[in-house]
C-alpha cells in the first residue's frame, strides 16, 4: 500500500467532485449543512489547480482525498483576530475525504502535510475555518493543536457561523 501526496491536476477535478459531493450529502444526512450544491465546485477546484494550490493523496492509484494549501486570505478572514501577523501564514481549505474511506487516518495525513510543508516554507501559522455545527471536525482540528478564535459566515453555504482557527508553528 503507498500513501502520497501530490499536486493536482486539472483531470483529477472530477474524482474530486465525486469525492465532496459524497462527502457533502453524508454531512448533510447527518444534518451537518457544510457543503451544499454551490460549495466546493469545480470553479473553485480549477482556481485551486491553476495556483498550484489543491493537492490530492493518492492510495496505490486512486485519489483518497484532497487538501488546499493557500497563501491568499479570503475577504471573510480580514476582520478576524488572528495570532500571528497576516503574510506569515497558510489557509486550509477544502480538506475532504471520502466518506467510505474516513476513519483511516487519511485526513491526519494529509493535515501532516499542511503542517510540514508549512514548517518547511517558513510559514508562521496555519489558519483554516470549520462549520460551527460540525463538532468532529472542531475535534479534530483542536486535538492537533488549533486554537479557537472568532467566528465569521460563508452565507451561499449556511445561515450558521464557521469557526476560525490557527495553530502557530
Amino acid at each position: 500500500m503507498s500513501l502520497h501526496t501530490r499536486l493536482a491536476t486539472s483531470q483529477d477535478i472530477d474524482a474530486l467532485l465525486v469525492i465532496t459531493k459524497a462527502c457533502a450529502k453524508y454531512m448533510i444526512e447527518k444534518r451537518i449543512f457544510q457543503w451544499n450544491e454551490n460549495y466546493p465546485n469545480r470553479e473553485a477546484f480549477e482556481h485551486d489547480v491553476a495556483r498550484n494550490e489543491l493537492y490530492v493523496l493518492i492510495e496505490d492509484t486512486e485519489i483518497k482525498g484532497c487538501v488546499v494549501i493557500s497563501t491568499l486570505m479570503d475577504e471573510e478572514y480580514k476582520t478576524v483576530k488572528w495570532l500571528t501577523p497576516d503574510g506569515t501564514n497558510i489557509y486550509i481549505h477544502r480538506l475532504a475525504v471520502h466518506p467510505k474511506a474516513q476513519g483511516k487516518g487519511y485526513a491526519q495525513f494529509l493535515m501532516q502535510f499542511a503542517e510540514n510543508y508549512a514548517i518547511e516554507n517558513n510559514y508562521r501559522s496555519i489558519r483554516l475555518d470549520t462549520f460551527s455545527k460540525n463538532p468532529r471536525n472542531q475535534k479534530f482540528y483542536e486535538l492537533r493543536g488549533y486554537k479557537k478564535l472568532e467566528d465569521i459566515y460563508f452565507p451561499k453555504q449556511s445561515v450558521y457561523p464557521f469557526h476560525c482557527y490557527e495553530r502557530i508553528l
